[in-house]
């Protein structure tokens, strides 16, 4: 049956017609709704796992039962999953197991940009990378045929416009699969020095093999162009854009598989054309394959390797008409983001800036306490960085240092990455104050649960971890709680913390406003009468609040009646509307 279908929703629809029955991922944008998707499937089993490797692990083990698997994540979300995955290159599988990953070329909701393909490469493990939906659920198929052929994990690579965008695709009905036995292989499955050493060989062997499969693969292709002055190798979203622009002017070789790449069928179509120009997104990983087989080409001395590509920059730099397009008269303001109106967030940072805090920050939706007027953000580096962070600048600084500076941490990127961290600052004793920003969801990736939610994917009651409990049993005795919108007793803990002489932790708690199950209270207004125009309710950065005629203007539709600005207030002008949301 042919449907519309979001490139995610697609690969998830593979997964399920493939017979994939363990699902196990952590969300990250752009590859968060391919697990969601598959969690509606109830022939297989889904979970948000804490981190990525644990994630991969899962799959891993379910591929080791018998199982076909799947792990999602974002580009990044590779990085923490690297360490098992470039064993399990070595290792093998038993039930074919895909990992989908998804770039983020733009860094529309990443810290980085990052080219995935490298990790084929290092690792030795097979990459599809579709440039539709209809290839997402064709690549996501033939991906565990490829893993339980040549005895691997594959990868499937994502983007964000084609893991956001939408095509056609034609879908047909799952095809069960019976478990394969699991048979006991010490030489095989435990990865100690002598074993690893005789499977190396034994990668190198599969590693040639797909090069050679991948000559006469069908997701590797030549699609003709009526002028042979310029021929393109180009996949992905690049090839989109390509096709767009060229049509069939010029001859394409159209690569569905990222790594082991196809040499012959490359060189043939060099030197069928007098100019080999390759067209990819981000880093030169075609060029460079294809400059090391010796031949000379067009790339990135023309394409750059910074952010998305698009219609006009490749018709550009192809030397086709640039279409002029269209734009608006007026100029448009803009709209940088800001925390949502009620975000506990919001209660917490303005504490820290107003006590000249230096701050630690995470990965997460507060990482936007950094932008101003909140301003109070010092650094942001990875997912539980900002604890390891805090203990290596207080044992670097000490001192005064030590009474102002926080890490801040969300709850799930606390479960993540940050018990780890934490327990080195237990164990090693620096005088840190670390801050949970406990807003009961993965607020930064559309509300995903987490361990320390009390529900697993689907809704259902699941494993609760108290937070409070766990900093207890790891060692530090300054445990407390803290409700961000009553900012004296925020003030007062932030305050406390950081004059105390030992490592100590606070929870900040509040639920996100934008979760369904929150009731808001009734929505402020603003006594014009009482108002000052002084501006103190502008220094939170609610978007609710504005300033019109000099007077502070509540917008109704965004207001939660929080209160944060009602605490602000010098003459107290802020007001319940009475009308409960």
């Amino acid at each position: 049956m042919k449907q519309l279908m979001l490139g995610n929703a697609a690969v998830a629809r593979g997964l399920y017609e493939a017979g994939c029955g363990v699902v196990s991922s952590y969300p990250g944008t752009p590859s968060t709704e391919i697990t969601e998707e598959c969690a509606k499937y109830d022939e297989i089993y889904c979970e948000w796992a804490p981190n990525e490797k644990v994630a991969m692990e899962v799959a891993f083990g379910a591929s080791l039962a018998g199982k076909r698997s799947f792990c999602g994540m974002k580009h990044v979300g590779l990085n923490v999953a690297a360490d098992p995955l470039f064993t399990m290159s070595y290792t093998g599988v038993n039930g074919g197991m895909v990992i989908g990953v998804a770039d983020d070329a733009g860094m529309h909701s990443s810290q980085n940009e990052q080219d995935s393909r490298h990790y084929a490469r290092a690792a030795k493990v097979p990459m599809l990378e579709p440039s539709d939906s209809a290839e997402a659920l064709a690549f996501a198929k033939l991906a565990y045929e490829l893993s339980e052929q040549f005895d691997t994990p594959v990868l499937l690579k994502m983007c964000t416009r084609v893991a956001h965008s939408q095509s056609i695709v034609d879908t047909t009905e799952r095809a069960e699969r019976e478990m394969i036995p699991y048979e006991k292989n010490i030489a095989k499955y435990v990865m100690m020095p002598g074993n690893a050493k005789r499977r190396h060989p034994v990668v190198e062997e599969r590693t040639r093999k797909l090069a050679q499969w991948a000559e006469t693969a069908p997701v590797n292709r030549v699609e003709e162009g009526a002028d042979h002055k310029i021929g393109i190798i180009t996949s992905s979203t690049s090839y989109q854009y390509v096709k767009e622009v060229c049509g069939d002017r010029f001859p394409v070789l159209k690569l569905g598989m990222a790594w082991p790449l196809p040499e012959g069928l490359i060189r043939d179509f060099a030197a069928s054309v007098d100019l080999l120009t390759v067209v990819e997104e981000l880093d030169g990983f075609i060029e460079a394959h294809c400059r090391a087989m010796g031949l000379a080409l067009a790339g990135k001395d023309v394409f750059p390797c910074i952010d998305e590509f698009s219609q006009n920059l490749v018709a550009e730099k192809l030397g086709l008409p640039v279409h002029a397009g269209r734009k608006l008269d007026d100029q448009i303001p803009p709209r940088p983001p800001v925390m949502c109106a009620g975000c506990p967030h919001r209660g917490l940072f303005y504490t820290l800036n107003k006590n000249k805090c230096t701050v630690l920050g995470d990965i997460g939706c507060y990482t936007l306490g950094a932008v101003a007027p909140l301003s109070a953000m010092d650094m942001t580096l990875c997912m539980g960085g900002s604890i390891s962070a805090i203990h290596g600048f207080n044992k670097a600084r000490g001192g005064e240092s030590e009474h102002k500076t926080v890490a801040v941490i969300g709850d799930s990127t606390f479960m993540h990455s940050g018990m780890t961290g934490l327990a080195n600052i237990a164990y090693n004793q620096s005088n840190s104050t670390v801050i949970i920003l406990d807003n009961s969801i993965t607020g930064m990736t559309g509300h995903q649960q987490n361990p320390t939610t009390g529900f697993n994917i689907k809704g259902d009651p699941a494993g609760k971890i108290d937070l409070e409990a766990l900093c207890r049993a790891m060692g530090f005795r300054r445990v407390r709680v803290v409700d961000p919108y009553d900012l004296k007793e925020t003030d007062r803990a932030v305050k406390e913390e950081l004059a105390a002489d030992e490592p100590s932790v606070i929870i900040s708690r509040r639920p996100c406003a934008l979760l369904k199950y929150v009731k808001h209270k009734a929505p402020l207004k603003v006594n014009t009468d009482k108002c000052i125009g002084c501006k103190s309710c502008m220094k939170i950065g609610c978007p609710a609040i504005s300033m019109k005629e000099g007077k502070a203007h509540v917008d109704f539709t965004q207001c939660v009646g929080c209160g944060v600005c009602q605490q602000l207030c010098p003459v107290g002008a802020f007001e319940s509307t009475g009308k409960e949301g």
